[in-house]
Order: C-alpha cells, then structure tokens, then sequence
C-alpha cells in the first residue's frame, strides 16, 4: 500500500456509488481530491495510487463495475485543474517566462499516468484531452484577459478552462459527454456550463453570449450520432464557434495536422472560413505531445479570428514565440 493510500484508508471511509451521473461526477471528484496531495508533493500518481483513490471514491473495484480506466484518467485530469487552481500563479510568478513555465507544467503532467485503456465513448467522441504544456500554449495564443469571456465548445474536463480562470476571465462552458458536463459543474461551479453538439454551438447558445475569446480541442474527425469517420468534423466545429466570436475576438484550436491552409482538400473550406475571419496563425505540433493521453497524432495549432484579431494577435506573437514555444512542447 502507497503512502497515499494508507492515508487514504484512514480519512476517507468507502462509500458506494451508483451509475448516475450526478454520482459518477461526485465520485471522479472525490478521487482527484484524493489524488491531490500527491500532486503537491510532487509523487508519481502510479496505477497503485490511482487504483486505490477511486476504490475508495467508488466503493469498489474495477473489476466489480464500480469505475473504470477511463473514468480514472478523468480523474486524474480533475486532480491536475484543482493543483492548477491552487498552484497556478505560483508557478507563472517563479516561472518568470514562457519557456520556463512550460517546463514546469512538463514536469507537472509526467506525474501522471499514461491513458493506456479508453471506453466506447471515448472512443467514439474522440475524446483526447489536451496535455497541460499544449494548454498552455493555446491560452497564451489567446491572450485572455480579465475583461474577456471565454467559451470552450468541447470542454471535456477543463484542462483548458482552467488557464482561462486563471487569466481571471469569464467562461461559458460546453459539453457534450453527460458525465463530463457534470463534472465541470462541480470543477466550475461559477461558470455557464451547457450540453450541445459543439458542431451546432452557434445555433445554440442565446443572442447574449458573445464570447471574445473561443479555445477549443474539437473532435478531428467524429461527429455525434454518426457512425464511422467525418472528414470535416473539425472544420464544422470552428467554422460554427467562429461564427460565436464577438467582433475584434480571437479564436484558438487544436486541430488535425492536415486541416491546413496549403492542404489541397481544404482550400475552399478556408476561402469560407476567411469570410469571417484571417487565419493569424498556423503552426503543426509533433504528436509526441500527446502520447501520454493515449495517441501520437500530430496536431495543428491553429489561429483563424474575427476582423481585428490578425492586429490583436501580432503583438501577441511578437511577445509570446509560439512556434518556438510548440516547438519546446514536442521536445
């Protein structure tokens, strides 16, 4: 038994969890609570730790159907938004640049596990959650300030968000999984969460939701309620949350290494794309990043926004090298 899962045993008596979803939340919060400390103390969360935390958030093991892997890694994702709400400006104060920050945030997500085991649902959302160092990067393409409200249309379990909150910034949250729509109840009790098809979020959200800023990791190529692969679900999913940005915004994605203005198959969807907004910025990222959460696909970071952006975002890029920065990622 784990150091923390003698304490553990001692603090936080087993409880039993059903299969709802308020529960399966209830439960993937308790187990990052759980798994905080070790976080803090700078220990490997090991499949042990892991293991231990969610038999004692669940009531009972994996093999008895009380959680599973998946459900596990999410916790270990909630467990890495509550360090960096405590930890957070700590880490950019001592950190005292952007590269430097960047390492620290490395140094952070290898503490945790490796997604080797994904559910159905997973797997037929995409769902991939974007690695703390890329995080990091997109929030700082964005330039998110007090003054802004940022929406996150695939908020998954805010690996995101939380760079927002920590800008000091207002956010909208959406989420199509049930479980995870949740689950950002609870980790942002403070902020607008929904649950809609992200590839339709314009058409969703209420007249008075504008959001300045929009960061989004859209599915590359699923689409809810369709089987097999879509080979323009990411261009729906920006095409329509660009649609969303208020005028002189910006609008940050991950998306895949392909979707790219000198791909032959996307030439005509980017003309439509530039009618509402110039793409600032464009830059592919080694699919190394994400091999800790379960995939090496390479990615693109990409920056298309609305009328002002390109001038917003030049100064931006001049202050934070994001290529070099992307680069620092894929190291």
């Amino acid at each position: 038994m784990s150091n923390l899962s003698a304490s553990v045993a001692v603090q936080a008596p087993m409880r039993p969890f059903g299969s709802s979803t308020a529960n399966l939340s209830d439960g993937i919060v308790t187990a990052a609570h759980l798994l905080l400390p070790d976080l803090e103390r700078g220990r490997c969360i090991d499949a042990v730790v892991l293991r231990g935390a969610m038999e004692h958030a669940f009531g009972g093991s994996d093999a008895a159907g009380a959680w599973d892997w998946k459900t596990a890694y999410d916790a270990c994702e909630a467990a890495t938004v509550l360090f960096m709400r405590k930890f957070g400006p700590v880490i950019r104060a001592r950190a005292g640049s952007p590269a430097a920050e960047l390492s620290m945030l490395g140094k952070i997500a290898a503490l945790l596990p490796s997604h080797t085991r994904r559910s159905e649902e997973s797997q037929a959302l995409q769902q991939f959650s974007t690695p703390l160092a890329l995080g990091f990067v997109v929030a700082s393409a964005a330039a998110i300030t007090p003054a802004d409200l940022v929406l996150e249309p695939s908020a998954g379990t805010g690996l995101l968000a939380i760079f927002a909150e920590l800008a000091g910034s207002g956010l909208v949250l959406n989420e199509l999984a049930e479980t995870r729509v949740a689950l950002l109840g609870r980790l942002f009790p403070s902020a607008a969460t929904t649950r809609y098809d992200a590839a339709h979020i314009h058409d969703h959200l209420g007249d008075v939701v504008r959001p300045s800023v929009v960061l989004m990791n859209p599915p590359f190529s699923a689409a809810a309620h369709v089987d097999g692969a879509v080979a323009d679900a990411a261009l729906r999913h920006v095409a329509s949350a660009l649609a969303r940005v208020a005028e002189g915004g910006r609008l940050v994605a991950i998306t895949g290494a392909s979707f790219s203005l000198d791909h032959p198959s996307w030439r005509e969807a980017f003309v439509r794309l530039q009618e509402r907004g110039r793409v600032a910025f464009s830059a592919a990222v080694d699919g190394r990043v994400y091999a800790r959460h379960g995939t090496t696909v390479e990615t693109r970071l990409f920056v298309p926004t609305g009328a002002n952006g390109p001038e917003i975002l030049a100064g931006l890029i001049e202050r934070y090298p994001i290529a070099r920065i992307a680069d620092r990622v894929a190291a």
